[in-house]
């Protein structure tokens, strides 16, 4: 008997030393995607859920962009925000300036993380950077690409896409001129990102003052001033002669290109899984047209979003947090993540991986957005867009761009007024912030 409880005692003993199994670290992650795309993101989730055993992520849709941005400020008011929150490129300042983030740069360092912020693409390292540290964890990168029909093309006489706008608008007159397709284009549904802002970087023109505001909330709106206006014109003149059509209600722009009704449409290079899968044309894709005096094009600018990172958490939080980051800047992951979805891939070891292993022979029209958004290097015009109330200063251009459409107004007068709305908006930003510095402070 007295083996019998010496035994027992000391397999109780050896169970006390091993203790219960360790539980996984959880940490919440909000965002903006839905449909293929979000089936996408919770892909990519999974993966990194069962590449270890310490942490997981849980992926939270919360609605639009919008609606995320605002779910988090209200969290965060709260004291319950998401350890981490997809946020796009328009509320870069907003979160910059909010005093509720941790630089993501200075995260992983501090949990010794070796990822090498220097090799991201230079339009997205450069926009996610706050005096050469990187804010935010870039994730869906995007940038417009110019989408055609080639059986339009080939049967009005032309191989491919021109290259400039006014060598284009002859060939989109041509198309519509031969009763080939019922129009040339088709208004993209964020036009003012697409034709408006990255015509302004393409075309080397300012849009604003203080490099676009990179070099402080003191900037001015200027592209009443530019080629905008003229773009605007141009954009006036293909409706009111039938080359160009605004999708009507029930119908998106993408519907009216993948359904062979229009030749050509502008969008970002994410449409790719919806084009594949949707189209019933034979449809290829190439760079945005440039105005024939410029020479060379600029780079195009970055859509999309980027994982920021939220004050308020333990430790043991931020090591799951930092743990995933350095899993999403791997170059099998960006690799994955641009096959999967068309989004670009972020680093440029992740953009060699894919020529390495012939992605792109199989895919071409994937690796225009790289080429596009690589092409030589950033200046002041081309970086892209770092304005204070980013949306409500493009919904105010945007109005006044619809009333040049609708006969309502000149597109000097609407860009002229678009400029003093935006402005204003820009003072308020300006007022409101006043004083504020980004957030340094290290978790």
């Amino acid at each position: 008997m007295g083996r019998k409880v010496a035994f027992i005692a000391a397999l109780f003993g050896a169970l006390a030393l091993v203790g219960p199994a360790q539980a996984r670290v959880e940490v919440q992650w909000w965002h903006a995607m839905s449909g293929v795309l979000g089936d996408r993101l919770n892909e990519l989730v999974e993966k990194f859920n069962t590449s270890q055993d310490k942490y997981t992520v849980v992926a939270v849709a919360k609605g639009n962009y919008d609606e995320v941005t605002n779910g988090v400020i209200a969290a965060y008011r709260a004291k319950r925000p998401p350890e981490m929150v997809q946020i796009a490129e328009r509320g870069y300042m907003t979160m910059l300036l909010s005093g509720a983030i941790v630089p993501v740069q200075d995260l992983v360092e501090q949990k010794g993380y070796k990822i090498d912020f220097s090799d991201f693409i230079k339009p997205v390292a450069s926009f996610w950077s706050y005096k050469g540290r990187m804010s935010a964890m870039p994730f869906n990168s995007s940038t417009p690409i110019f989408w055609y029909n080639k059986d339009h093309f080939q049967k009005a006489g032309f191989d491919n896409p021109a290259d400039t706008w006014q060598e284009l608008e002859k060939q989109l007159y041509a198309i519509k001129s031969k009763g080939i397709s019922e129009c040339g284009t088709v208004l993209p549904g964020d036009f003012y990102w697409s034709l408006l802002e990255n015509y302004s970087a393409i075309n080397n023109q300012p849009y604003g003052t203080l490099a676009n505001g990179f070099d402080g909330l003191g900037t001015e709106f200027v592209y009443n001033k530019t080629k905008v206006v003229s773009q605007v014109a141009r954009l006036k003149k293909w409706l009111d002669d039938g080359v160009m059509q605004i999708a009507g209600q029930g119908f998106s722009p993408e519907q009216l290109f993948t359904s062979g009704r229009c030749s050509t449409f502008v969008n970002s290079t994410a449409s790719h899984g919806n084009i594949e899968r949707n189209a019933t044309i034979n449809w290829s894709a190439t760079f945005l047209p440039h105005e024939s005096d410029i020479d060379p094009p600029l780079n195009s600018t970055i859509g999309g979003g980027a994982i920021w990172v939220m004050k308020g958490h333990t430790p043991e939080r931020y090591d799951a947090v930092a743990a995933f980051l350095d899993f999403v800047a791997q170059p099998e992951t960006q690799m994955w993540w641009h096959g999967a979805t068309g989004y670009v891939p972020a680093t440029t070891r992740a953009y060699a991986l894919a020529r390495e292993r012939g992605y792109y022979k199989d895919h071409p029209t994937r690796e225009i957005a790289v080429l596009q958004l690589s092409r030589g290097t950033p200046n002041e015009n081309s970086r892209g867009f770092r304005f204070g109330n980013f949306v409500q200063t493009m919904l105010a251009q945007r109005q006044e761009v619809e009333a040049v459409f609708a006969g309502q107004k000149q597109p000097q007068q609407a860009m002229d007024d678009a400029v003093k709305r935006g402005n204003e908006i820009l003072r308020q930003f300006e007022k409101l912030n006043a004083g504020k510095t980004p957030e340094t402070e290290r978790p």
